[in-house]
């Protein structure tokens, strides 16, 4: 009995790191220095040697949700699967992490669709996805109405958008978002990935396009 009670926890221990999502967290942006790759919830890095030092992220699988403070405390957002060269909001101040959501997406470094991308035929919401590569949200945390984009726009006025993003979802691709019309003024660069805020962003963005 105490041998099937064992077989049991060891089956049970495979099959929650088969689920698991994946997330490695690296000390310099692009990817560089020491890194970590953590499985589960981390309620303080500072266990494992980590806390406050994360400057990039690749999420291959499952949305994270990366806090400022131990015991998922403070100012917190979620990270899709995909790559994240740099933390403006997050740079040298993660402090504890967990997974928030699983599920069939994954990250593939050499997706052939471009880059780095979701997989699954559905969006977050339980939509269909169809073509779209971007979902702009009027509210923050994907609230609101919302607008599905596949291609560059000159101007969100022509899609009644105009200036109303506070958060995104990019299922491929790489994105630029600038603050006025033909990609002028302030420009941001997102990944694929969840961006419940916009930091310096929200309600600002007029045009959008495809860099990579």
């Amino acid at each position: 009995m105490k041998r099937l009670l064992a077989a049991a926890a060891v089956l049970a221990t495979f099959a929650h790191a088969a689920f698991a999502g994946e997330i490695t967290l690296f000390t310099d942006s692009n990817f560089r220095g020491p890194s970590v790759t953590i499985n589960r919830d981390a309620y303080n890095l500072a266990d494992i040697g980590f806390n406050d030092r994360a400057s990039s992220i690749i999420v291959r699988s499952g949305v994270w949700q990366v806090c400022e403070d131990r015991d998922f405390g403070g100012y917190c957002a979620e990270f899709g699967p995909g790559e994240y060269r740099e933390l403006p909001r997050f740079n040298d101040s993660i402090s504890s992490l967990r997974e928030v959501s699983r599920g069939g997406r994954g990250y593939d470094r050499d997706d052939r669709r471009g880059g780095p991308g979701w997989r699954g035929d559905r969006d977050d919401r339980g939509g269909p996805r169809g073509g779209d590569a971007v979902q702009l949200f009027s509210g923050q945390r994907f609230e609101g109405p919302a607008v599905s984009l596949s291609g560059d726009v000159r101007s969100l006025n022509d899609v009644g958008f105009n200036d109303r993003a506070g958060s995104i979802i990019i299922y491929e691709g790489r994105w630029e978002f600038c603050e006025h019309g033909d990609f002028r003024g302030q420009c941001v660069v997102y990944g694929p990935g969840r961006y419940p805020f916009l930091e310096g962003m929200n309600n600002r963005i007029s045009s959008m396009r495809r860099v990579r």
